[in-house]
């Protein structure tokens, strides 16, 4: 984030409260949990529009992720032109060809079996959008360098309310992680301090869509929390 002069320490009353009863706040969680229940990561998409202005509330649903020292180190393109994503799809099938050829070990390919995943991505291609996320390693001030803090960490965050906010608006979407990902800088036209995270397939499922059994299988809570709790 590019800014004329130095931000400086300037507190302000807390603009917006949600003070909820008991029974509200343990409804409102159940409710959440439920809705996020019903998220799926798809594979095959209709290729029904979806009007930019929905992705954009999206993006800027994510923009309002917290983030190392308020550094937003993150830059969100969308799109839907067809011979873009076209070209996406090319450069990423070609990487995935090499992945699926060897260069993922035998370990990684049969971690990944269940899931059904091949090199082919035609989701690329049909999903109406794709975003493809960089994380900024470093930002500019005055034409100097900035060090970014947490980056990883940041980016994280805004991408899981990025996923959560598409699925809030109706919305299906897929994590597309090529290795090496180097190719989007120059197809999205991101300078070199720009590291691509992943691509978003965005769109609605296809009404033939299906999803891996193994997918719906999470972990029970006492194996993903821990609690310690002050005595009564």
């Amino acid at each position: 984030m590019q800014d004329e002069t130095p931000p400086v320490y300037e507190p302000l009353d807390l603009p917006h409260r949600r003070d909820l009863a008991p029974e509200e706040m343990l409804a409102e969680a159940r409710g959440f949990l439920d809705l996020m229940r019903q998220r799926h990561s798809v594979r095959d998409y209709s290729d029904r529009p979806v009007a930019r202005e929905v992705i954009e509330t999206c993006i800027a649903a994510a923009g309002t992720a917290p983030s190392g020292a308020n550094q937003q180190p993150w830059h969100f393109v969308a799109i839907s032109d067809p011979a873009m994503k076209a070209r996406i799809r090319a450069a990423a099938e070609a990487e995935e060809e090499k992945f699926y050829a060897g260069g993922a070990g035998d370990e990684w390919l049969q971690a990944l079996e269940p899931i059904g995943t091949a090199a082919s991505k035609p989701h690329l291609d049909i999903a109406p959008w794709l975003i493809v996320i960089f994380a900024q390693r470093w930002g500019e001030r005055n034409g100097e360098r900035v060090k970014h803090y947490y980056v990883p960490e940041s980016i994280g965050i805004a991408t899981g309310m990025l996923i959560t906010a598409l699925h809030m608006a109706g919305l299906s979407c897929l994590t597309h992680t090529p290795n090496p990902m180097k190719f989007l800088n120059d197809l999205c036209n991101r300078p070199e301090r720009e590291k691509p995270i992943m691509i978003l397939a965005v769109g609605h499922p296809a009404e033939e869509a299906t999803v891996p059994a193994v997918a719906k299988k999470k972990k029970p809570l006492p194996e993903i929390m821990t609690a310690y709790e002050r005595d009564a």
